[in-house]
């Protein structure tokens, strides 16, 4: 999956020296080789560490944020077995409840949203400079003549009258979609700075989200420090992204920032934050970001097009916007020693 984040250095093998005329030569049937060919037969640490968690369907996550890097576990299971996390006491001592809570609307479908004051400044000035930057001319939608408009009413009439949406095979599929869940408790992402402190915490019995699953007794028996090692799909660098986009265009990590994408939606969706989701949510500036690296990585004439769309997207907005993701996403982090 993309690039590996660990860059591997090798070094030149210097020819073994050859032995003084005094030492004795090494007796090549003494079953050294042999001993050699089996260690190279057997399975890795690492291929054998896997076997526990892909029994039991969990996997140790490593997030890096800007206070520092930790382990977690996550897993994913159907919605319908899951109870989300109770957010009650976050949002308690969240200190922007209170003004959340100030603004009252008459109309219940209206949606009021207040961002950081100096925040909500430097996102004007950002899409200010790239609204100057950007070519003066607009598209204009031409539009539909009035026969066309009629047909297309006429059409969404009759689409509607013959349509009967089923919502209780809605509610099925909705169920059945595996989502999200780490180990988290009361709204909050529990973060280990080593392995051992995770293993202590999971042998604990310590009230947790996880705890539901089916397999988190028998994980709180096997596991052991050794195990804690998370694949390269499972380590996010969420403190490079801000920084890695405030570089330009041809500086961005598609790599780093899909990942960091996939994680946010993730945290996210199990720790209900919903300001987050709607940030990269299809359609926003984030989310066409996103389609833009996807699209870049695969190559192919799809590269191209993705390529050119890179370019049409602000750096300083996207920047500002995952500064905000980060924020939020740091604010509801417990870490744990």
């Amino acid at each position: 999956m993309g690039s590996p984040k660990h860059t591997e250095v090798s070094v030149a093998r210097q020819s073994p020296q050859r032995p003084d005329a005094d030492e004795p030569e090494l007796d090549e049937t003494d079953g050294t080789l042999d001993e050699v060919e089996e260690d190279a037969e057997r399975p890795s640490a690492r291929e054998a560490d896997r076997a526990l968690w892909d029994e039991l369907r969990i996997d140790p996550v490593e997030i890096a944020l800007p206070a520092g890097t930790g382990f977690t576990l996550r897993a994913y299971r159907p919605a319908r077995e899951l109870t989300p996390t109770d957010v009650a006491e976050r949002d308690q001592d969240d200190p922007f409840l209170a003004r959340r809570q100030a603004v009252e609307t008459d109309d219940e479908d209206d949606e009021v949203v207040i961002l950081d004051e100096e925040l909500a400044a430097e996102f004007a000035e950002a899409d200010a400079e790239e609204a100057e930057e950007a070519d003066g001319k607009s598209r204009r939608r031409k539009p539909a003549a009035d026969g066309d408009a009629d047909d297309t009413a006429d059409g969404d009439a009759d689409a509607e009258a013959t349509e009967e949406p089923d919502d209780a095979e809605d509610e099925d599929e909705a169920g059945d979609e595996e989502v999200p869940v780490f180990l988290s408790h009361r709204g909050k992402l529990l973060l280990f700075k080593t392995p051992e402190s995770l293993v202590s915490f999971v042998r604990s019995g310590a009230p947790n989200d996880m705890s539901q699953l089916d397999s988190w007794n028998e994980l709180s028996e096997r596991v052991e420090p050794a195990d804690i090692v998370p694949l390269d799909e499972d380590t996010y660098e969420l403190d490079l992204v801000v920084e890695n986009l405030r570089g330009g265009h041809d500086t961005w990590d598609s790599t780093l920032l899909i990942e960091a994408g996939e994680v946010a939606r993730d945290i996210a969706y199990a720790l209900r934050l919903p300001a987050v989701l709607d940030m990269l949510s299809a359609g926003s500036s984030l989310d066409d970001l996103d389609e833009a690296l996807r699209a870049t990585a695969n190559g192919g004439i799809g590269g191209f097009l993705g390529r050119r769309r890179l370019k049409k997207i602000g750096a300083q907005t996207a920047s500002l916007g995952w500064r905000t993701i980060v924020g939020k996403i740091s604010a509801v982090v417990d870490w744990r020693d």
